[in-house]
């Protein structure tokens, strides 16, 4: 997904609050101003990530704060899932509170309150507008063999996990597969927070071999790309595998909530809102 102009000065100022140092912002600047017309915005950031490990050394990491979210919707799984199995569409809505999930985003979110996203989650169904998409997707399981979603973050995965959960009371035909970042950036799930969140008992995890924050086809592990290219069904989560893949000529679902200006525009929709789409590969 092409990186315009707005999106690069928001990048730039998420640079500018890490630091002020001349040199490392002048980098920053240079691999803006060069950006090719294909490079999304997870790509220039991982590049990024690069620039400020050469002057200042390692980020923080974030463990405390995965750990944090994933414990936080741990404590309510078991009433989450009950709520899901009490709805007249237990699959519908598992994917509500999956999509819900996708608040938990250290990199597109300026701050992640607590607060407004267990709001949230008591507003996680789906809406009038996914329902065709969604229709489409229920089709599409039901002759499908091998089923791929590709995670976002933390604490999000918990609630993809009961997602999975009901896709397999529902298709039980699908092999089921969960792709996951390759090395530690941001908030993001790796195969550690993936087993930690218990999604391994429901479907085979695949690291994607990257540090990047979204899907650079280019960037997987053979194992990664072998998984989205046998795939019969994705669905991908979260703003930064839809501007990774969208545009690239596959068949994919993707759904994310609306965190910043660029997708509230491009959807026309407020901030915060659920999105469902279906990219026909075409």
């Amino acid at each position: 997904m092409r990186v315009i102009e707005s999106c690069a000065e928001c990048l730039y100022d998420k640079q500018r609050h890490l630091s002020n140092d001349p040199a490392y912002l002048s980098e920053i600047q240079e691999i803006i101003r060069n950006r090719a017309e294909d490079d999304s915005a997870p790509y220039l950031v991982y590049l990024f990530g690069k620039v400020y490990e050469k002057h200042f050394g390692p980020r923080k990491p974030y463990a405390e704060i995965k750990r944090k979210y994933n414990d936080l919707v741990l404590i309510r799984e078991e009433t989450i899932r009950r709520k899901i199995e009490d709805s007249d569409h237990p699959l519908q809505t598992a994917l509500g509170y999956a999509r819900v999930g996708n608040y938990i985003d250290f990199g597109a979110m300026n701050v992640v309150k607590d607060e407004e996203f267990l709001k949230l989650l008591e507003q996680a169904d789906l809406v009038d507008r996914d329902q065709a998409v969604m229709e489409s997707f229920l089709r599409q399981c039901a002759k499908a063999k091998r089923f791929l979603l590709i995670a976002d973050n933390c604490g999000e995965i918990v609630l993809d996990k009961l997602f999975i959960e009901q896709l397999k009371k529902k298709f039980p035909q699908m092999e089921m597969t969960v792709m996951v970042r390759g090395g530690e950036v941001l908030n993001d799930a790796t195969e550690e927070d993936a087993i930690y969140s218990g999604i391994d008992q429901v479907a085979c995890i695949v690291s994607n071999g990257s540090t990047v924050a979204g899907t650079v086809y280019d960037m997987l592990s053979n194992e990664a790309r072998t998984a989205i290219d046998s795939a019969d069904v994705i669905l991908a989560k979260g703003q930064g595998n839809y501007e990774t893949l969208n545009g690239q000529g596959r068949h994919i679902f993707y759904a994310f909530l609306c965190k910043c200006e660029l997708f509230t525009s491009r959807f026309s929709v407020p901030r915060l809102t659920g999105i469902l789409v279906e990219e026909n590969g075409a």
